[in-house]
This record gives C-alpha cells, sequence and structure tokens, in this order.
C-alpha cells in the first residue's frame, strides 16, 4: 500500500520544510503549496489523505479571512479529505468555528511535533477506514435496493447483514407453494417476514388471513379456525366459515403456533397433508387451497419432548425454517428502526441514539417502536432527548470513560473530526485527546 500522502499549504517556506521531514520521519509522504490556488491545484492532481493548511497567506495579514476561505473551497472540491488549521492563537476563535463547520482539528503555531504526527496518524487512518467503510456501505445499499426493487419488501427497514439475508431467503421461497416456519422473540419482525413472503408469493392477489392462536380460548381454537355448524356448542346459534375457508386460494398466517391444542394439531395435520376438513359438528368434508405460514416464539422440539407438541406437525410445518434475530443481536437495525418510527419533523440527539443503541431491548422492535413514539408524545421539543426515551440504560455516564472500540466507533462517525467525536462521547477535546493517548490510539 502506498504511502499516505499529506497536502501542506502554507507561505512560509521553512514550515513547508519542517512538516515535509517531521512526516517524512514516520512513513508519511508531503507535497506542498505556497498558496491557496496550488494547493487546491495539488489536491485536484493526486490523492491526497489529509491537509494541513495555514490561516494566512498575504504578507501582514492576520485576520484568518484567507484561510477560512481556503478550507471551503477545499471542502467543497473533496469533503472526505480531513483538514487540520494551523493558526497562531490569535485566531483561536476563527479555528475554532472552522472545527464546526467539519475541520478535523487545529493546532497552533509553533506546534508540537508529537501531538501533530499522532493527529495526522489517527485521522488518515480513520479517514482510510472511513472511505472503506463508505465504499463497503455503498455497496452494501446498492444490493438492498436491488432487491427492493425486484421485490415488495413492505417498506421494511433494516441495515443488518443477518436481516438482509433474511429478506432474500423469504424472496426467495415466496413463489414456492410450502409451509413455512418463522422462529424467534416475541417483537422481532417475525410478522414483517410473513408479510413479504405474502407479498411475492403465487397468491399475493389472494386473501391474508392472519391468526394469533395464543390469542384464541382453547374452547373456541377449532372453530375459529376450521368453522362450526349451529348449535356445535354453546352460543352457536348458526353456521359460520373458519379462517381456512376465508383464506382459500390465499395465505394464512398462524402466529403462536405452539399454544394450538393438540387436537387443533391433527386436524391442522390433516389439513396439510389432504387439504381436507371438517366444520366442528360436521360430518362434511371441505376442501380449500391455502398457503400456510407459522410462527412461534417457543421451543417447539421442548415441547415435543413434554408431549404438547406433535412431533409429524413440527416436521410437516418446518420444511423451511427462518430463524429471526433479537433486536438486540443486530444493533445496526436500531437507528434505522427508531428513525423510522419518529413522529413528522422529529430527530433524534446524539445522546438519545447512544442511548437507543446501548438499550438491550428485550421487547425487540414493538419495543422501540413504543419507546420512540411515546417520546414523541411526550417530548417538549422536536429534538428528542435520551431523558425523554424513559430507557434505564438511556442516561448518559460521563463517569465511565469510552473504550477504545467506542472512540474509533465515534470517530469514524465523526468522519475523523475529533471535537465531533468528543461531543459525541460527551468528553472535551483534551480529554479525548488524554484518553486517546492512554489508549495508544495512534494511527499506523
Amino acid at each position: 500500500m502506498a504511502a499516505p500522502t499529506v497536502l501542506v499549504i502554507d507561505d512560509n517556506a521553512a514550515v513547508r520544510t519542517a512538516l515535509e521531514v517531521l512526516l517524512a520521519l514516520h512513513g508519511l509522504a508531503t507535497v506542498a503549496a505556497a498558496t491557496p490556488a496550488e494547493g487546491l491545484a495539488r489536491l485536484a492532481a493526486g490523492r491526497v489523505d489529509l491537509v494541513i493548511q495555514d490561516m494566512n497567506f498575504s504578507r501582514d495579514t492576520t485576520s484568518g479571512e484567507e484561510g477560512v476561505q481556503l478550507f471551503h473551497a477545499l471542502r467543497d472540491a473533496q469533503p472526505g479529505v480531513p483538514i487540520v488549521l494551523l493558526t497562531a492563537w490569535t485566531h483561536l476563535e476563527t479555528a475554532v468555528e472552522l472545527v464546526r463547520a467539519g475541520a478535523a482539528d487545529y493546532l497552533p503555531k509553533p506546534w508540537d511535533d508529537a501531538r501533530l504526527v499522532t493527529t495526522v496518524r489517527n485521522l488518515v487512518a480513520l479517514g482510510r477506514v472511513t472511505r472503506e467503510r463508505e465504499s463497503l456501505r455503498g455497496e452494501r445499499q446498492a444490493v438492498r435496493e436491488a432487491l427492493a426493487g425486484r421485490y415488495d419488501l413492505r417498506g421494511a427497514v433494516y441495515e443488518s447483514d443477518a436481516m438482509h439475508e433474511l429478506f432474500v431467503t423469504a424472496t426467495r421461497i415466496a413463489p414456492a407453494d410450502v409451509p413455512v416456519l418463522l422462529t424467534g422473540p416475541n417483537g422481532a419482525g417475525k410478522e414483517v417476514l410473513a408479510e413479504v413472503i405474502q407479498a411475492n408469493s403465487a397468491v399475493r392477489d389472494g386473501a391474508f388471513i392472519r391468526v394469533n392462536v395464543g390469542a384464541l380460548p382453547a374452547e373456541l381454537m377449532e372453530s375459529e379456525l376450521f368453522g362450526a355448524e349451529a348449535g356445535a356448542y354453546t352460543g352457536a346459534g348458526q353456521a359460520r366459515a373458519g379462517r381456512f375457508e376465508a383464506a382459500d386460494r390465499g395465505t394464512l398466517f398462524l402466529d403462536e403456533i405452539g399454544n394450538l391444542s393438540l387436537a387443533g394439531q391433527a386436524k391442522l395435520l390433516r389439513v396439510l397433508e389432504t387439504g381436507s376438513f371438517e366444520r366442528l359438528g360436521s360430518t362434511t368434508t371441505r376442501k380449500v387451497r391455502v398457503r400456510l405460514l407459522f410462527a412461534t416464539n417457543a421451543d417447539l422440539k421442548a415441547a415435543i419432548r413434554a408431549g404438547s407438541f406433535r412431533e409429524d406437525l413440527y416436521y410437516r410445518i418446518n420444511v423451511i425454517e427462518l430463524r429471526v434475530p433479537p433486536l438486540a443481536a443486530r444493533p445496526s437495525d436500531i437507528l434505522p428502526l427508531a428513525r423510522r418510527f419518529l413522529a413528522p419533523g422529529y430527530t433524534l440527539e446524539p445522546a438519545a441514539e447512544r442511548a437507543l443503541v446501548g438499550h438491550p431491548w428485550p421487547g425487540n422492535v414493538r419495543e422501540l417502536r413504543n419507546a420512540v413514539q411515546r417520546a414523541c408524545l411526550l417530548s417538549a421539543g422536536t429534538q428528542l432527548k435520551a431523558d425523554a426515551l424513559g430507557l434505564e440504560s438511556g442516561a448518559a455516564t460521563p463517569e465511565r470513560e469510552p473504550d477504545a472500540g467506542e472512540i474509533r466507533a465515534a470517530l469514524a462517525r465523526a468522519g475523523g473530526v475529533v471535537a465531533r467525536a468528543a461531543r459525541e462521547l460527551g468528553l472535551t477535546r483534551q480529554s479525548l485527546y488524554r484518553r486517546m493517548d492512554k489508549l495508544g490510539l495512534e494511527g499506523s
């Protein structure tokens, strides 16, 4: 790999030479420019990993205005290249304003060699990692957009590779007329996958009937699924069709299938094998053609061992199993989902985003949706703070020093801008530098 290249833009030849020698000693190549125009030309001419720029270029000029103009021109030309400002103490306020505008850092003149090298190496390393991540993110996004363009994903929001693979599998199996078992914890997204399978199936234009088996009383479950004749049970004043008949030539989604009674399981097994059943209290055999999807958060194999679930039914419904992981196991999905649940015009503060990512989400996506929607209703403003989410782990913990992984992640999200990363971590810029030095976080 070629040595990283630093562009130094400074009208002082001694400064340019000193920086070239210093950086060369640490494996960094340098290109130099004496004027803003020359610096912009150098930037356009070849690959530059970082820019170090002075704030004044004309004789007897100390306002820093030339540096401000150069900074914005550099950002317009190549937004992803980190820019470090060289400034005298009289220009500190201007440098701080430029950091807020996106400068990676500022260093006073005369600079400290060790601090300058550490800053440059960290920014160069993070810049390369960021570019690689952006490239991979672009490729991943293109793959996801292609999938959404080819199939109806019902507006599903996700970022994780785990969910992407599930949606790919769901769209592949959707046209096949085979039972599908969706497993995973409550609220994790099983119903969304069921919707995607139905929307891309051969019976997409048919009825899509959903039944929460766990919400049905045991004594009504069979009649609800298979129908009942008048007088079949107390209160059955007239004949009624069940959900299987309603879903004929369509899709029937049976959630919490593990709660189905053994008698109901026997009937379900027969429907799966023959497409035939009788209404409760009837001897007339009816036939239907239904695409069946099942979901459960229960351990069906344990239920088989306990005698509460039929083994032959399990293998009949488990032709294809899609296992949905809990939200805590796919943290990259948390913020995209949270933003989807925001009311129009609402945003999340960085501290709120950290609280969301740090929460364990035992209730999965359902809990996340409720937390965000509740915060939108109760928040005094449209920018949600961490405490508005009402999460036990949502409060900031400034006493705990961030570890190396957190710092790297914050710097990557901030594009290598130390001031931004420090704000996200709840630290001062100087505190973040001290923590980086303590952890030995120097670019390589």
